[in-house]
């Protein structure tokens, strides 16, 4: 479900545990937000789009611009 945050973090070759340490969750419920047995809260998504410099919309599959709008 989430295909752009997991190749996002496949590209950066970082590991699910490594992710999930720096969202302070479990590596087990990463991953199940990750495949999409449950779905990323706004706090997070936030966190994601930050950390690797993209938009919410591309973490969601809205678009395929990585790039973040300009404020």
């Amino acid at each position: 479900m989430y295909k752009n945050i997991r190749d996002l973090r496949e590209d950066s070759d970082i590991t699910q545990s490594e992710v999930a340490g720096i969202l302070g969750i479990a590596q087990n419920t990463y991953s199940q937000y990750e495949t999409g047995k449950i779905s990323f809260t706004a706090d997070m998504l936030v966190c994601l789009a930050n950390y690797y410099r993209t938009s919410i919309d591309y973490l969601l599959g809205q678009t395929d611009n990585k790039e973040p709008l300009e404020k």
